[in-house]
């Protein structure tokens, strides 16, 4: 049975975190290196919920996307949400580790998990990571169709593949219009309309599209827009990350159990509607 210092060695380097973006909060939050390690969760969020899950299974290390602590803190008392999952963790003895931004641009990273989702040909980065000489590391992904269909048919396949949710699929843009030419970013990204554009796509696919940038994207060009959930788009990188741990475990012997939560830790919980407008 691997020690956790060995387990995060071989994360750190599936997700190197000096990859990380300036102002993100990767690596381990809490753990003692020297304990040992035999049932890791993958989720997307360190939420009460997950921390709660980690302990019925009782799992010994959680590895999430999204950091507990992005912005720092001043307490971790156990009358706060965020402290009172630090004091489940540390008093079961469960260790936690993000991958955030490392994981976005990794090799194969979010939004691989994203394409595979969705049965996408991946072919480039969509915005490139120019450390990477092999030019397969970067945000995004610019992907293919083995068979143009239309954009309500592709929103379609994204509604049937990704996780359901509140939110479900939005669309903007010819719902007629021919997809052949994918960009696709896991979580938020509607910074990313330019380098869309000049890559040619004819669809994007991500979450979080806020209403000007959204409207000035499709007053721009005939970009046709698919937006799903945050959670949603970044749930398949947990089976992603999952398989990769499994991989290091058969090959170093060391017999992980490796489960991926299936709880939908998205914050909507509802929706409500008077139908799609003509």
């Amino acid at each position: 049975m691997p020690r956790l210092s060995e387990v995060i060695s071989e994360l750190d380097a599936l997700w190197p975190p000096e990859r990380a973006e300036g102002w993100d909060a990767v690596g381990t939050v809490c753990g003692d290196p020297d304990a040992e390690v035999h049932r890791v969760l993958f989720a997307v969020d360190p939420v009460q919920e997950i921390a709660d899950e980690a302990k019925e299974l009782g799992a010994h290390l959680i590895v999430t996307h999204h950091p507990l602590y992005l912005r720092g803190t001043t307490t971790v008392a156990a009358d706060t949400f965020k402290g009172r999952v630090v004091h489940t963790l540390i008093r079961d003895g469960i260790a936690l580790h993000v991958a955030h931004t490392n994981a976005d641009t990794a090799d194969p990273g979010v939004s691989d998990a994203l394409a595979a989702a969705l049965d996408l040909r991946v072919e480039r980065p969509l915005v490139p990571d120019p450390t990477d000489p092999a030019g397969r590391r970067g945000l995004g992904r610019i992907c293919v169709l083995d068979h143009p269909e239309t954009l309500a048919a592709f929103a379609a396949r994204a509604a049937a593949r990704l996780p359901a949710t509140a939110q479900g699929i939005r669309l903007a843009g010819d719902p007629e219009a021919l997809v052949r030419t994918v960009a696709v970013s896991g979580g938020s990204g509607d910074s990313l309309f330019g380098a869309v554009r000049a890559a040619g796509a004819d669809a994007f696919l991500t979450a979080d599209l806020r209403h000007h940038p959204a409207s000035e994207a499709t007053q721009h060009s005939p970009l046709g827009l698919v937006d799903a959930a945050h959670w949603a788009t970044e749930w398949p990188w947990c089976e992603q990350a999952a398989a990769q741990l499994e991989a290091i475990s058969d090959r170093l012997g060391w017999d992980l159990r490796v489960h991926v939560s299936k709880q939908v830790t998205d914050p909507w919980t509802a929706h409500h509607s008077s139908g799609a407008p003509n």
